[in-house]
Order: structure tokens, then C-alpha cells, then sequence
């Protein structure tokens, strides 16, 4: 009889261990186990489906056409449509050098035996007059160095003979542009002949010292601005627009990024590396999926949208105000790995990556044998 109930005993102990083992597993779920963040399930849990505060979407072509929305850059039509400047226009602030030739022994300007005047950096003045001896005050500003030169024969002939007048335009600030940020030199520089337009400004001033994928050109004209790519301004010609005196240039970096979290191979806040990224350019730049731990079927995209784009991709019309979407990806499908090459990041977006459920079950495991092993050091100890 004793035989038969131990033989019982062990056989129903047989039986019970692998329930209690998953029993165990229960437990150890329950208690919380370490994770990077939400499970698929926890933010499905939140969706206004189930009385949350985010709509939760999968992405299809519908929603990568919706969501294709990017910050337009460019110039307006006022700034394309400035003709160049000039060059030969003088301008307030602008200097001028002068040389003029008299046909006397005795001449009324220069040195006798002397064959000609030379005047250097004759500065026109805020008015835009210069001051000529014997010739008077004359209007420079608007005109040509040539229009000076007769203006000029024009005083002197009367006292001299036949002048004969050279008129120079040097460089000055007559019409000046400033150059700031990432720039290899910053500073005030004229306009001139070969720098009438913005992109000879730039390459005066040194080019560019960051990735010419990432810049941005600003140009600030009174109280207007316009930005664009510096890529586009040599794709697009109508870009290169001719600047004006006092035009301000700022050359910087692009400033929108997104944040990786989640069971990728990096955890930050990750700067744009081109116009345009895609998920799957993002996942690339933080290391990608790690093949231990993350789930390909889970991948999310958190983002307020205004509610234009918000209605379009929910096929509704009556939302109002910026929307919280939560945009679902999966690897695995068919065509997963279109859906996110083809769906584009924005500034501000948060790309999560859900771990694998194989992750979660081995922590459990991992928890349950530690606590085992830890049970059986101590009863061990206590035997001793």
C-alpha cells in the first residue's frame, strides 16, 4: 500500500511539473518584466478604437501618398525676379580713382612737368556726391563711371584745355552683402562683376564647411527671407537669384531630426542626414533592427498631424486641430520593405520598435531559473 501511494505520489508530480512551471512563468509576467517600452499590444491597448487618445494605421499606398507631405523651401517670385545689379552703377559708399591728363606746360590741377593727376579712393558720400577740384561737387551715385568721366570733362574744360579723365570704380561698400554661418569666410563683401549672384557670393566667401546634402541658404532682403536647399540652388538655375546691397546671407545646418527608440541598434535623437528620409533609411542610420531582440512586425511611427493630412489618412472630414497618429509597419509582409522605403519621415517623429515576443519570453525564463538558482543557494546554505 505504502509502494502504491509513493509510486502515485511521484507519477502525479511527473505530471504536474510542466504545469507548474508555465504557472510560474504567469507569475513572473505578471510582476513587470524589463522593457524598453510599450509592447504591440500595450499600444494597440491606447488606439481611439479602444477608447484611446491616438489613431493607430497601418501603412499602406494610400497612407504613404497622404503622409508624403515635406516643408516646401524656396524663394518668391520677388527674389527670382530681381534683375543683377549693374556693375558699372555706382553707388553711395562706393570709392572711385581718378586720373586726369592736361595738355599745358602749367596745368591746373597737377604739378608742373607733371603729365597728370592722379586721384585715389575718391569715397562717394551718403548723399552720393564726390568733391573734384576746380570741377566742384558732383552727383556720382546712379551714375556710370563713364557718366562721371564726361560730367568731370565737362567742369574742367572751361579752365583747362582738353582734360583728358580716367574714372575707376574700386572696391568699396557702395553695395555690400554679409555672410554668416557655416561659411568658410564670414564677413562683409562687395558686390561686384563676378559676384552678382548668390552662388559666386558663396564661393567668394569660401563655400560651404558642412555636407552640401544638409544646407540650408537663407537669405534675409528688408523684412522678407527666403530658404532653400544648396543642392537645389545649383539643380535650379531660376535660384541663383541676384542680390542686393545690404542683402544678409546665413548658411547653416538642417535642424530637424527624429528620435529612435525601442530595440534598434541605437537609442537617440538623430539628426537628418538628406532632404528626404524614409523609415527605412531611419532604422539604417541608428544601426538597424538588432536580430536578437526586435520584432519586425512592430515597428511604429508616433506623430502629430495637422488635421488636413489626419483626415486624409483616416478617409474622414471632420477632424479638427493636430491629430495623434501612430503609423504601423511590418517587415514581413510582401511588400513591408516598399511600405518603408516609401514612407517619409518628418521632423519631430518618434520611430519605435517593439521587442520580439521571443525577447520577452526568454526574460521570463531568465527570471524564473535566476530566482530558482537563488532558492537553491540559499537552502543550500541553510543545510550547512
Amino acid at each position: 500500500m505504502v509502494e502504491e501511494t509513493v509510486a502515485v505520489t511521484f507519477h502525479g508530480f511527473g505530471w504536474a511539473r510542466p504545469i507548474t512551471m508555465i504557472a510560474a512563468l504567469a507569475v513572473v509576467a505578471s510582476c513587470g518584466l524589463p522593457q524598453v517600452g510599450p509592447n504591440k499590444r500595450q499600444i494597440f491597448a491606447g488606439s481611439v478604437q479602444n477608447n484611446g487618445d491616438a489613431f493607430v494605421v497601418s501603412v499602406n499606398d494610400r497612407v504613404t501618398r497622404a503622409t508624403a507631405v515635406t516643408e516646401a523651401l524656396g524663394f518668391s517670385e520677388a527674389f527670382k525676379n530681381a534683375a543683377s545689379l549693374g556693375s558699372d552703377t555706382i553707388r553711395a559708399g562706393d570709392t572711385l580713382g581718378l586720373t586726369i591728363w592736361e595738355n599745358v606746360d602749367d596745368p591746373l590741377l597737377g604739378v608742373e612737368g607733371q603729365a597728370a593727376t592722379i586721384l585715389d579712393e575718391v569715397q562717394v558720400d551718403g548723399n552720393g556726391f564726390i568733391f573734384i577740384p576746380y570741377a566742384g561737387r558732383i552727383k556720382a551715385a546712379g551714375n556710370s563711371p563713364e557718366a562721371i568721366r564726361r560730367i568731370i570733362t565737362s567742369k574742367l574744360e572751361d579752365q583747362t584745355p582738353d582734360p583728358q579723365v580716367e574714372v575707376r570704380r574700386l572696391a568699396g561698400d557702395g553695395a555690400t552683402v554679409s555672410l554668416v554661418g557655416a561659411i568658410g569666410g564670414q564677413g562683409v563683401f562687395a558686390i561686384e562683376r563676378p559676384t552678382r549672384t548668390l552662388s559666386a557670393m558663396l564661393a567668394n566667401a569660401g563655400g560651404l564647411t558642412i555636407e552640401p546634402e544638409i544646407a540650408q541658404v537663407t537669405v534675409i532682403r528688408g523684412k522678407h527671407r527666403g530658404t532653400i536647399w544648396f543642392q537645389d540652388l545649383f539643380d535650379n538655375p531660376r535660384l541663383d537669384i541676384a542680390l542686393r546691397a545690404g542683402d544678409r546671407i546665413l548658411v547653416e545646418e538642417d535642424s530637424r531630426s527624429f528620435t529612435a527608440l525601442g530595440a534598434t541598434g541605437g537609442q537617440a535623437q538623430v539628426p537628418f542626414e538628406s532632404q528626404n528620409l524614409s523609415a527605412l533609411e531611419a532604422i539604417a542610420q541608428v544601426g538597424g533592427l538588432q536580430s536578437n531582440a526586435s520584432d519586425p512586425t512592430g515597428i511604429f511611427i508616433f506623430r502629430n498631424e495637422p488635421d488636413v493630412v489626419a483626415n486624409a489618412v483616416m478617409g474622414r472630414d471632420d477632424l479638427q486641430g493636430a491629430q495623434r497618429l501612430v503609423y504601423v509597419l511590418d517587415l514581413t509582409q510582401p511588400n513591408g520593405m516598399f511600405m518603408a522605403r516609401d514612407f517619409v519621415i518628418r521632423d519631430s517623429d518618434t520611430l519605435y520598435v517593439t521587442e520580439a515576443p521571443f525577447t520577452q519570453w526568454n526574460k521570463a525564463i531568465s527570471a524564473l531559473t535566476g530566482s530558482a538558482t537563488s532558492v537553491n543557494a540559499l537552502t543550500g546554505l541553510a543545510g550547512n
